[in-house]
C-alpha cells in the first residue's frame, strides 16, 4: 500500500471536503443514493460513489493516483455512526 502524506491540516482538510460535498457533489448524488459512500478529491473536486469507503477511495485513486480523498456517507454527517440519528427526515 502506498502511503500518501497529507498536504493539509486536519481542519483545512475537513473544511475543503465538506465544502466541496455541499456545493458541488451533494446535489448530484443525494437523490436515490442514501447511505452510499462518496470519496472526493479535495484538490480537484473529482468524486467516486460506492457502497464502501474502500471501494470509493480505490476507484478515486485509479483515476487520480495523487488524490487527497475526503469520504462521507450520503445523508449522514459522517461515514460511521456512533449514535442513532441521521439526516434523513422521518415522514
Amino acid at each position: 500500500m502506498v502511503e500518501r502524506p497529507p498536504r493539509y491540516s486536519k481542519e483545512e482538510f475537513a473544511q475543503r471536503g465538506n465544502y466541496i460535498y455541499e456545493i458541488q457533489v451533494r446535489p448530484l448524488v443525494e437523490k436515490g443514493n442514501y447511505g452510499k459512500i462518496v470519496a472526493i478529491d479535495i484538490e480537484t473536486g473529482a468524486f467516486e460513489l460506492a457502497d464502501t469507503p474502500i471501494a470509493a477511495t480505490d476507484q478515486l485513486y485509479e483515476r487520480y493516483p495523487d488524490a487527497q480523498p475526503w469520504v462521507i456517507r450520503i445523508g449522514h454527517r459522517a461515514v460511521y455512526r456512533f449514535g442513532s440519528r441521521s439526516l434523513k427526515k422521518l415522514v
